[in-house]
């Protein structure tokens, strides 16, 4: 809570705009339901780090762009994962992330265990992002197909086991010719891994926040993918 209450500070009601820049950017990004059958629920990375169906903070955000505005390079090579692999960049090399990533460097880069792992603005925005990539010391992706990347969060990907506060975020986008635009998605959902939980994991301010950022990272993400 504390980095996200940061970064809002920093880039939201520190900046020019204010909250109602703030607001007016991020107008287009809208949070919607997520289906109770959602694959993510299936997905092996959930049920074996939430062994006990633990309750879920969850969301959804969505973000649709006009085919016409995204580089056409990254629509040639859609079915490749070209677009997905750009937004995924966009959401780790963007502005949005910026704060959190020099705050995780300062405390957990080094030069033995975290050296195979993601840090500097050029490695984040020309990954792949392959399963196995380690992002930060707070990220590992998990699965990749050519339309969603996820990532593992919570705690350090050197923590493989089953952990207190986890987490799966899921980076998706869909095309849809006959409507002419793309639909990049940001889903979350988080959970508390070991023992017995009776309620989500976040409280409503601490839930408040974190959609706030959900969207500062969209507006960043989308960035990398248009002209």
């Amino acid at each position: 809570m504390g980095i996200i209450r940061k970064t809002l500070n920093t880039l939201i009601l520190g900046g020019a705009g204010g909250v109602g820049g703030f607001t007016f950017w991020t107008r287009n990004s809208k949070f919607v339901p997520i289906a109770a059958d959602d694959p993510i629920f299936s997905s092996a990375p959930y049920l074996r780090n939430n062994p006990n169906k633990n309750p879920q903070t969850k969301d959804l955000c969505v973000r649709k762009v006009e085919l016409s505005k995204i580089k056409p390079q990254l629509l040639e090579k859609e079915g490749e994962g070209k677009l997905v692999e750009a937004f995924c960049a966009g959401v780790w090399g963007g502005i949005g992330y910026a704060y959190q990533r020099r705050y995780l460097e300062k405390k957990y880069r080094n030069s033995t265990t975290t050296a195979h792992q993601l840090w500097s603005t050029p490695e984040l925005l020309s990954s792949s992002y392959d399963v196995g990539t380690q992002i930060t010391d707070h990220f590992e992706v998990v699965s990749k197909t050519p339309s969603s990347i996820i990532v593992r969060c919570g705690d350090s990907p050197l923590k493989t086991g089953v952990r207190d506060s986890d987490g799966l975020f899921e980076m998706g986008v869909k095309i849809n010719r006959e409507e002419g635009v793309a639909e990049f998605r940001l889903k979350s959902v988080f959970y508390k891994g070991l023992g017995t939980a009776t309620a989500p994991p976040m409280p409503s301010h601490v839930e408040f926040a974190h959609r706030l950022y959900t969207k500062l990272w969209m507006e960043s993400a989308v960035r990398n993918v248009v002209m």
